[in-house]
């Protein structure tokens, strides 16, 4: 069993009632374990800083030397977030041993975050390691990945049995492994990182405003010889996109384009990017092909297939969702006790 000091970081964006369930969740786990609760308010804006604020006088956290609340001044999307607490550390001005990714919308079940630590504690050559994740209703969620791929782009968007079956290698979402498995990539809503990770490879590519930074940060542990591991032993509840609000996307935004692009263009160059967005398009079409013959259900959100072809056509050089922002910097936030 590992000792190591932990900082859990969570994040909010404008779901302070959720924010907080989450936060009291692991309060609860990390009293038992060395370390901190941090909440980051990622540039609200719509009063949740007040909110969070008054929540933590009303529960007598703001003299709990357990747990922590900060803000920051600018939205610069969860990889950012994220890096604000890694810099932030412990109150003391150390390092932890281990960081621990919690979404907002996550709530930690039994001893989810010692599981985590004790694992990559035993597994020396393990630098990440995520959790089962499961809806509140049950429902379990895939966490566990394969990198993108030029061929994972097309049976994905295919959605044929027989390319599922032809490209197993390939496809992106694996069969939720029933033990222990090392992982291309894992979710962020329940990750832990061992420190010498960030070290080695620094924080979150904040290019990425939402969607592949988790994917991409695996990836350059993975080519700096980190493994990243599935542990279902661990567990969390999580509602999903509570703050992204994906489940209800009318039309996909214009950041997950470019979140993909520049994970594609940076991870293998132009021409992969470029055959990977045309395998996407290969793969929309054949299931639009579908659709009309054989009467299949709508799968992506509204004029998905148009919007992909005009970003691959006319890519934006910077994220939609970061035009006209300051680049979020630790010195933009704010520390209360």
């Amino acid at each position: 069993m590992s000792t190591g000091g932990i900082l859990t970081i969570i994040l909010n964006y404008r779901t302070p009632e959720m924010t907080l369930q989450a936060a009291e969740a692991a309060l609860a786990e990390m009293q038992h374990l060395p370390g901190e609760v941090l909440v980051i308010d990622n540039g609200s804006g719509d009063g949740s800083w007040e909110a969070l604020q008054d929540a933590f006088q009303q529960r007598g956290w703001h003299n709990d030397s357990k747990i922590r609340l900060l803000q920051s001044l600018v939205n610069g999307g969860f990889g950012a977030g994220m890096n604000i607490g890694f810099a932030a550390g412990l109150s003391d001005g150390t390092a932890p041993d281990y960081y621990y990714l919690l979404n907002s919308d996550a709530f930690v079940q039994g001893e989810t975050i010692a599981t985590l630590r004790d694992f990559l504690g035993q597994h020396p050559g393990a630098g990440l390691a995520g959790s089962f994740v499961q809806g509140t209703d049950g429902t379990p969620h895939r966490t566990a990945f394969r990198f993108p791929s030029i061929a994972g782009e097309f049976e994905m968007a295919a959605r044929t049995g027989i390319f599922t079956r032809l490209l197993a290698p390939w496809v992106v979402a694996m069969d939720m492994p029933a033990t222990e498995t090392q992982v291309d990539w894992t979710a962020g809503a329940s990750l832990m990182i061992r420190r010498p990770v960030l070290e080695d490879i620094g924080g979150f590519d904040e290019t990425f405003f939402l969607y592949f930074e988790e994917t991409d940060l695996c990836r350059r542990a993975a080519r700096a010889g980190w493994r990243t591991h599935y542990v279902p032993d661990s567990r969390v509840a999580h509602l999903g996109s509570a703050s992204t609000g994906m489940k209800t996307w009318s039309r996909t935004p214009a950041y997950w384009f470019f979140s993909r692009s520049h994970y594609f263009t940076k991870s293998h160059g132009r021409a992969y990017a470029a055959l990977a967005t045309l395998a996407r398009i290969t793969g929309c079409g054949l299931y639009g092909l579908r659709r009309l013959i054989q009467g299949k259900p709508q799968a992506d959100p509204d004029h998905f297939l148009r919007d992909l072809i005009t970003h691959a056509l006319v890519p934006s050089r910077h994220s939609p969702q970061r035009q006209g922002e300051a680049r979020l910097r630790t010195s933009m936030s704010k520390d209360l006790k």
